[in-house]
Parts: structure tokens; C-alpha cells; sequence
């Protein structure tokens, strides 16, 4: 049985609109383009999402979808916890028994920040200052 004799549906097809062709063929002059306007002219062409000056759609939405995830360090203002002067040894643990710790990094602040640089043990805590 041979497959060569395969034809669309009767009314299934319509002949293809060819545009420019005279006035007689019925999409003369114009050429369906209208009479006058941006979209009339020759090599026009507009941007996806184009409103029509309107601010677009993703220009009016907020920005969304990205968090950094370097983790941000805690500080801690050494001039208003003296407990902290008086520690021996700077760590996590002798910090979290001053301070609520929210953050696995942790930055020392203050006036008196540099001099504690000597007494950190822990590799998470860092001073402000050279």
C-alpha cells in the first residue's frame, strides 16, 4: 500500500495572504499595514515586553532572586560590654556567655578593639583596626 497519496482535509487549508502584490489582489498599497503610525513603516520593530512608552511590566516589578552567601559578621562594641576587656582568652564559647551570638563570625568594635587583638583564640574572631 503506498503513502503517496496523502492530502490534507477538504477546508483544512487556506491559501497563503501575499501581500504588496497590486491593488487588485486585495492587500494593495497599504498591504494591510494600515494607514498611518509607527507600526506602517519600514523596519519597525519593537523590543519584547514594549508597552508603548508605558514603563514595562519588568522595569515596574522589584528586583528579586539574589542573596549573597558570604554570611555577614556579628559585631560587638567592646566599649559597651566590659565583661569582654577583662576575659583572659577571646573565644566563641567565653563570648557567648556575654553576648547573644547570632553569627559564626564574629567582629570586635570599639575604642578598645585593638588591644584585644593579642588575646583572640578563636580563628572566627576578628578586631577592627590594623
Amino acid at each position: 500500500m503506498a503513502l503517496n497519496n496523502l492530502k490534507p482535509a477538504c477546508g483544512s487549508t487556506h491559501k497563503t495572504k501575499r501581500v504588496g502584490r497590486g491593488p487588485a489582489s486585495g492587500y494593495g498599497k497599504t498591504s494591510t499595514r494600515g494607514q498611518k503610525g509607527q507600526k506602517s513603516r519600514t523596519g519597525y520593530s519593537h523590543k519584547r515586553g514594549f508597552e508603548g512608552g508605558q514603563t514595562p511590566l519588568q522595569r515596574r516589578l522589584p528586583k528579586v532572586g539574589f542573596t549573597t552567601k558570604r554570611e555577614k559578621p556579628q559585631a560587638i562594641n567592646v566599649d559597651k560590654f566590659t565583661q569582654i576587656l577583662e576575659l583572659e582568652e577571646i573565644t566563641t564559647e567565653s563570648l557567648g556567655k556575654i553576648v547573644k551570638i547570632k553569627s559564626r563570625n564574629i567582629k570586635l568594635i570599639g575604642t578598645k578593639a585593638k588591644e584585644l587583638k593579642d588575646r583572640i583564640k578563636d580563628a572566627n574572631i576578628t578586631t577592627s583596626g590594623k
